[in-house]
């Protein structure tokens, strides 16, 4: 099986221009192809790293990846998907947040000499000449063929601004800019990106007489992969300093079952003959296919050791063992209590279990918040220095487990 059919074959292909050239560059290890990442936080998340999943079985391959860091682009921000404009970063915090992106993306691809590029499209976009680039770029774009794409639909009813209206250019102009300078010769996405990636492809053909090729992946479909970024209304990020190794795990071993084996094939590098005897489970093999999937993702992200720490952690709550040496944990001082005591409420919001007073107030009144196996019978519960001295184990909901001491 060629690494063209092993992609189809694991759902992440969505869509193609010149599937034939994409093959022939793909399966002989000739592309040069770029994913670009927009520095909007100081970690990656879990829907970056469906992306760099996708990298990393190219350059497996034999082809060369580059990760294009957004240090320009991340000045105006991507309107794909948004119903409203993303706030605007600072210089130092795009390139605070691009470094932390560098970091983190040496653990998934190889960037030794001649494997992989690192580039930060700052470095050419920011000298643009205004001018100049309505010269060279504004008359390759129709702008009926912009104002029909789906990356600014959403935002047309709301008011598009002049600022969003210019990212197609500019990611266009990255993939011309790089076909000419390093030999980009492909470009992958998300299948929201897709307008956008037409866009770089004709901007070359315009201008240069050559072949470009575009290929987006769609990273889970039925849009599931919107919704792979948050859990329980936070961010699943790749720093474990955001995201513990547990909390990661747990993310990973509480997919809906529907999504499970979708996410194996796209996700994991575990052989597509063991994933079709795998299709078929159902019930308890399904959980032990959940178990497998959270497994092997932990510990490509956080290493083995932290992924059977996880997972051994994870078998103990579930059998009902009060082994929680791994478990996540917010650590209270007095300063955090009122006459020595903390209410529920307030101490879900200090643990992340809660985004605010009202939403854990929700959850305690529909019994589903546990503290060391009872549960919490009111909203006015309140817990002593003595107790949280102890450690307290609080349990939101079937699946979700957090320390508490002093």
């Amino acid at each position: 099986m060629t690494i063209y059919d092993e992609l189809v074959a694991r759902g992440l292909v969505a869509q193609v221009t010149d599937e034939e050239e994409i093959k022939d560059l793909i399966n002989n290890g000739k592309a040069t192809f770029y994913i670009g990442f927009d520095p909007t936080a100081d970690s990656l998340h879990v829907g970056h790293f469906m992306a760099l999943m996708l990298m990393r079985r190219l350059q497996k391959a034999g082809n060369r990846p580059i990760a294009l860091i957004g240090g320009g682009t991340g000045m105006v921000g991507d309107p794909s998907g948004r119903t409203d404009m993303r706030s605007m970063m600072t210089v130092e915090t795009i390139a605070h947040n691009c470094e932390c992106f560098k970091k983190q993306m040496s653990k998934f691809i190889d960037f030794s000499e001649g494997k992989a590029l690192m580039l930060n499209n700052a470095d050419w976009l920011m000298d643009l000449n205004y001018i100049e680039l309505l010269r060279e770029v504004g008359a390759c774009f129709s702008v009926n063929n912009m104002l029909r794409a789906e990356c600014y639909k959403q935002r047309m009813e709301k008011g598009l601004s002049f600022l969003e209206f210019n990212y197609m250019i500019m990611q266009s102009y990255d993939f011309y800019h790089m076909f000419q300078t390093v030999g980009c010769n492909l470009q992958c996405g998300g299948d929201d990106q897709w307008s956008n990636m037409l866009g770089g492809t004709e901007l070359i053909r315009r201008k240069l007489g050559k072949d470009a090729y575009a290929m987006t992946i769609t990273l889970l479909t039925d849009s599931q992969g919107k919704k792979m970024g948050k859990t329980a209304g936070n961010a699943v990020w790749l720093d474990p300093n955001k995201t513990s190794p547990f909390e990661f795990y747990q993310y990973w071993r509480n997919v809906d079952d529907a999504d499970v084996m979708k996410c194996i094939r796209m996700l994991t590098f575990l052989p597509l003959e063991q994933i079709d005897e795998m299709a078929s489970w159902k019930d308890q093999k399904l959980n032990e296919a959940k178990e497998i999937l959270a497994y092997e993702l932990t510990s490509m992200v956080h290493g083995k050791e932290e992924a059977e720490k996880a997972q051994n952690t994870a078998r103990a709550l579930f059998g009902g063992a009060a082994d929680t040496e791994h478990m996540p944990t917010t650590t209270l001082t007095e300063a955090d209590l009122t006459d020595g005591g903390i209410g529920i409420l307030t101490l879900m919001v200090k643990a992340g279990l809660a985004a605010s007073n009202g939403e854990a107030r929700r959850l305690v009144t529909q019994g589903g918040v546990l503290v060391n196996g009872e549960k919490v019978a009111a909203p006015t519960a309140s817990f002593t220095k003595d107790q949280l001295a102890e450690g307290i184990v609080i349990k939101k909901g079937k699946k979700v487990y957090h320390k508490v001491t002093l």
